[in-house]
């Protein structure tokens, strides 16, 4: 009896790792959503505080190196300061990815064939008067892991199309026997997050966990420094830090790539936490393509690599 226990817990993490993975957020994320912060309002300055802290910390290490003075440095960060809590409109330079891309991953624990995922730009649709991308993304178990335990996940978000930012984020969880439905709308231009009956203040440009990943496709990325971005779920706001770490040639189903290696971090209102890993590597190249992500789990670690990928139409 015990093992059978012990072997559905094991099953179980594998999965839900599918679409932890997928979403490019490590696993330690669960685990911050059991911590409470009194007060919407407190909580968003605590969230603030933490990004100006870690954004000060990049500003001295950019001066001690020569690379740019304090001054271009403020015009040039990859989110807002707090001063800037009225900014409401930004247009972001978008070489990356355009409607049609779609990108096939396989889904291993180990040497087992866990699931697939995919994540696709379906098209471009008009929502709160603005123009965006519709993202969609699945996670599937295969069909051995099914008998024990299948998952049909589906998470979708629509994306400003010039600023790069969440205006809607929705996903339908079917997990075993469990299943649920999540909506919510960001009100950019008052910078709120609405989620049924509940309004939380959010920094500007918020992003939730899909968009994020599209928007740090966008930007410079260089090894041994950080990007920073606000990061909105599950009525919480979470700085998430990327650390690009590398570069590093890898071999997958889908071909051979020159990558990047980025390590996305989320940090709690002033705690930092990290239980556990989520290790990306992106093309090294304007479209920053995810072809291989690893997340440890309970035991062993999920690997998801690029099978197959389609261009989007970039520009349209």
């Amino acid at each position: 009896m015990r093992k059978k226990i012990r072997a559905f817990i094991l099953i179980e993490s594998v999965i839900l790792s599918l679409l932890l993975i997928l979403i490019f957020i490590p696993e330690s994320f669960q685990d911050m959503e059991a911590q409470e912060v009194k007060g919407e309002n407190s909580e968003l300055r605590d969230t603030l505080r933490l990004r100006d802290t870690l954004l000060e910390t990049q500003e001295v290490e950019r001066e001690s190196s020569g690379l740019i003075d304090t001054l271009r440095f403020k015009d040039t960060l990859s989110v807002p300061m707090v001063k800037d809590t009225l900014k409401t409109e930004r247009k972001v330079t978008n070489l990356s990815f355009g409607v049609g891309e779609k990108l096939d991953f396989k889904v291993r624990w180990g040497p087992i064939k866990a699931g697939n995922a995919t994540m696709e730009i379906t098209e471009i649709i008009e929502f709160q008067g603005k123009k965006c991308f519709r993202v969609v993304s699945t996670a599937g178990s295969s069909k051995f892991f099914s008998a024990f335990f299948k998952v049909r996940d589906r998470v979708e978000s629509f994306i400003d199309k010039e600023g790069l930012y969440s205006l809607h984020f929705e996903k339908h969880i079917r997990e075993g026997k469990f299943k649920a439905d999540k909506f919510v709308d960001f009100d950019q231009q008052n910078h709120l997050a609405i989620a049924g009956n509940d309004t939380i203040p959010v920094p500007p440009f918020v992003q939730d966990v899909l968009s994020a990943l599209y928007y740090v496709r966008t930007q410079q990325l260089e090894v041994g420094k950080s990007l920073f971005v606000d990061n909105h779920t599950d009525k919480k706001n979470y700085p998430l830090e990327v650390k690009v770490l590398k570069k590093e040639r890898v071999e997958v189903d889908a071909g051979t790539f020159d990558c990047l290696v980025v390590q996305p971090i989320l940090q709690a209102a002033g705690v930092f936490e990290q239980k556990g890993t989520l290790t990306v590597w992106l093309t090294d190249d304007q479209k920053k393509m995810p072809v291989q992500m690893k997340s440890k789990v309970a035991i062993g670690s999920i690997t998801t690599e690029l099978k197959d990928y389609r261009l989007g139409r970039i520009g349209e």
